[in-house]
């Protein structure tokens, strides 16, 4: 199909994706699933002071990023209070157990039906994790002071119960659209939860510079124009290994000796989102311990009062160590990935060799200092996009824009891969795509 020079690129492969019957009717259902979802999100639970918990998640700055990841499903205490977190818990765990425990590893070597076993049994995982989440969530929101009265113990099990089911149904959403839409199901659900908090947040910050502080909202949004251009170059930087193959073939009774060339693609951040979400879980687990033990509100603050303020988002000492753990976590999940990728073994099992570097050992050694080197920056840049609403608060003043970085983050890598995807399917029927 000839393309009309009037058009921009983007445009005509917009109308290139919605000429073809199967790509619209995969965009379409698409926005269908996301449709349920945010139904789901408007779905209240029982016990809960709706006023209330949406003043309390206005004060407290934690609260109010997982509700932007929910997009407002915790503020409404809906049935997708939870979203699909629990699953990419269980999900991050059996990662790591898989190379640890020789039962999983040997079921995860057996191919399609082996993913199928592992992906069963991080459901069944899923199960108990959605249980003790939603168990915590009313806790704290008990210690705060957000429910309406004591919930009685067939109250709490059900509201539990149905944040469970919840999860798994939004799981089993998520797969729907692996399945029959464009995209990671669980990433688009993600994706849509933190789009649809934007505009909310959006209005809070044009009504705060209407109050006085327009060079700050002006700030605010120099800021975070700067950072999306820097986490599409992050998300996208890679390091090529180049790689040669040597290969003899005997034809006609002779032996013929070929060559050809490749590269790896080693990303600068291969840990993805794993490091913020293992560094947000464990910064989080102070300030819950804290909320069962300290003084009520008007009382004498004790210890515990002292630990639940220190690590709040909006403190020094919680974004120092949460930039720590962030660049530690980076550096402990890529070292874990890249064990399990076994470059060394395989490029010598496939008849490949790195120019100027020796099989075995020595490119293993190789590969592993380039790695470190990468992945340094990788990580920096993941603990810098982790603090940046603390920095840009600090530096423009404007509180009510909080926009996480993370939740940027996730959602232009998940819009890249779906733009890929559609790239892709573009490209095998001859159309130009998206991207150049």
């Amino acid at each position: 199909m000839q393309r009309k020079a009037t058009r921009p690129r983007l445009v005509q492969a917009m109308m290139d994706v919605l000429t073809l019957p199967d790509l619209r009717r995969k965009i379409l259902f698409t926005i269908g699933i996301l449709v349920v979802f945010r139904f789901l999100a408007h779905v209240p639970l029982p016990g809960v002071d709706i006023n209330a918990l949406e003043a309390l998640f206005g004060e407290n700055l934690l609260f109010g990023m997982f509700d932007l990841f929910s997009g407002g499903a915790m503020t409404n205490f809906s049935v997708a209070t939870l979203g699909v977190y629990p699953y990419i818990t269980a999900s991050i765990i059996m990662q790591l157990l898989v190379p640890v425990i020789p039962r999983l590893q040997a079921i995860s070597q057996e191919g399609e039906l082996g993913q199928q076993k592992i992906n069963r049994i991080t459901h069944f995982a899923t199960i108990p994790l959605a249980g003790l989440q939603g168990y915590a969530v009313i806790a704290i929101l008990r210690s705060q002071g957000v429910t309406t009265g004591p919930l009685e113990s067939l109250t709490m099990a059900t509201i539990i119960i149905t944040m469970v089911a919840g999860t798994m149904f939004l799981v089993w959403l998520g797969e729907l659209i692996t399945e029959r839409g464009i995209g990671n199901g669980i990433s688009i659900i993600i994706f849509g939860g933190i789009v649809a908090g934007i505009p909310g947040i959006v209005g809070s910050g044009i009504v705060e510079a209407q109050a006085g502080r327009p060079e700050g909202l002006i700030a605010y949004i120099i800021l975070a124009l700067a950072m999306l251009v820097l986490i599409v170059i992050f998300v996208e930087a890679h390091r090529r290994i180049p790689v040669q193959y040597a290969r003899s073939t005997f034809r006609s009774g002779r032996m013929y000796r070929q060559s050809g060339s490749t590269y790896i693609p080693l990303r600068v951040n291969t840990a993805g989102m794993i490091p913020l979400i293992f560094a947000i879980a464990l910064m989080q687990l102070p300030s819950t311990i804290a909320s069962y033990f300290m003084s009520p509100a008007g009382a004498d603050p004790n210890f515990w009062n002292t630990i639940f303020t220190v690590f709040q988002v909006n403190t020094v000492v919680y974004n120092l160590l949460f930039f720590a753990l962030v660049i530690g976590f980076a550096f402990f999940y890529t070292m874990v990935i890249f064990e399990q990728m076994n470059l060394p073994q395989t490029l010598q099992q496939q008849s490949g060799f790195i120019p100027g570097v020796r099989p075995g050992k020595t490119t293993a050694d190789y590969l592993n200092r380039v790695i470190k080197r990468i992945t340094f920056g990788g990580a920096l840049f993941l603990a810098v996009v982790a603090i940046m609403p603390f920095i840009a608060q600090r530096i423009t003043g404007v509180t009510a824009l909080v926009i996480q970085s993370t939740a940027m983050l996730i959602a232009v890598g998940v819009a890249l891969d779906t733009m890929k995807q559609l790239e892709a399917q573009l490209t095998m029927r001859r159309y130009e795509g998206f991207l150049k």
